[in-house]
């Protein structure tokens, strides 16, 4: 497990983000004993109005990481694309970091992550890397069309990525993308989009969400149903996947894996996402411990918890205006609203979310 774990309550907790993931961490840390302090860019993000220090300064300035490193027992992060250099300078002055920077590295490279996965036994849709037009070309012959061409880094809610319907159009692709280096991937023909979250400990021990169905809109996660119905087979494929990603990284943390579930009921694992997820929200209100304190626990070297469901969970992401109705909401007897305090609405801004219980 390491010296100094498990990290006693008073501990000090890192987070590099201040979004609404950082936001939900934070206080699921404050729940368990923790103090918690943000590294952030942002005047005012979510998560500095409930921890108990924030510093502003970019990811990767070197005197806020070693006030960070001064002030933390362990740090974590809310998102997969912090700048590989904090994480090492962090580690340079001695301070934890989990998920460790293999995972990182894995994670911020699509090209790098779905070669990870086949290595780890965990099936993907075809796929080919993208350094130039003529390989964009070539790509989309070797791969067939239609297929999707995304960056290898960054790009999320569906941006970063454009459909190539014809070789033809690879390179004119390619360039709109902004000539920077690409994956191609061969579509998916799937039924149904599933994901899994999942938490390794510092002992190695595993905990395993029940699957959860999603439902995007424009590229955006709209709304996940959990637990989602699943035969035993399907779901001990999930676990499976889990287990392995889980283990061949060493990881340590709560983990995101989004799935597609093919018509011969294979599971192929579309991405992977270091950190608390958006389809694992509804944990918060359905599950017996949720993504957030697992994650915390993980981190801290607690022993982790456990992931039965209590509820049947529908979670709605809110978004822009759609926050405004936060009254009615709050109105519903069989609905659980959580606000990340944002202060703008924008559309498509993901400025909440609710749950929608009902019985198993």
């Amino acid at each position: 497990m390491g010296p100094g774990f498990p990290l006693a309550p008073g501990a000090v907790i890192g987070i590099l983000g201040g979004g609404q993931l950082g936001r939900m961490l934070a206080l699921a840390a404050a729940r368990l004993g923790f103090d918690v302090v943000i590294l952030t860019p942002d005047l005012d993000a979510p998560a500095s109005r409930v921890a108990r220090e924030t510093l502003i300064a970019p990811f990767d300035d070197p005197d806020a990481l070693a006030r960070l490193a001064e002030l933390c027992d362990v740090i974590t992060y809310e998102f997969e694309n912090v700048p590989a250099a904090a994480v090492e300078r962090l580690k340079a002055l001695g301070a934890p970091v989990a998920p460790n920077d293999q995972t990182l590295a894995v994670a911020q490279d699509r090209v790098a992550e779905k070669t990870f996965l086949n290595a780890a036994g965990v099936r993907t849709v075809a796929f080919a890397e993208v350094d130039d037009a003529p390989s964009a070309a070539e790509a989309a012959a070797r791969i067939g069309v239609p297929a999707l061409m995304k960056t290898r880094r960054e790009g999320y809610d569906g941006k970063g990525q454009k459909w190539v319907e014809h070789v033809a159009d690879a390179a004119g692709v390619f360039e709109a993308l902004g000539n920077v280096p690409c994956i191609l991937e061969a579509p998916a023909d799937f039924v149904r989009e599933l994901s899994v979250i999942a938490a390794r400990g510092r002992d190695g021990g595993l905990a395993i969400y029940p699957l959860a169905e999603n439902h995007h809109e424009d590229g955006i996660l709209r709304r996940t149903v959990a637990p989602a119905p699943a035969a035993p087979d399907l779901a001990a494929q999930a676990e499976r996947i889990a287990a392995q990603i889980l283990t061949r990284l060493d990881y340590v943390g709560v983990i995101g894996i989004e799935l597609f579930e093919l018509a011969d009921g294979r599971l192929l694992a579309n991405e992977i996402a270091p950190r608390v997820h958006n389809t694992g929200h509804w944990t918060q209100d359905g599950c017996e411990v949720c993504q957030f304190e697992q994650h915390i626990r993980a981190v801290a070297g607690w022993p982790l918890g456990p992931t039965d469901a209590r509820a049947h969970v529908e979670m709605i992401n809110l978004l822009g205006d759609e926050a405004g109705a936060w009254l009615k909401l709050a109105a519903e007897p069989e609905t659980r609203l959580h606000l990340y305090g944002k202060r703008e609405a924008k559309p498509g801004r993901k400025m909440g979310h609710i749950n929608r219980l009902s019985a198993l």
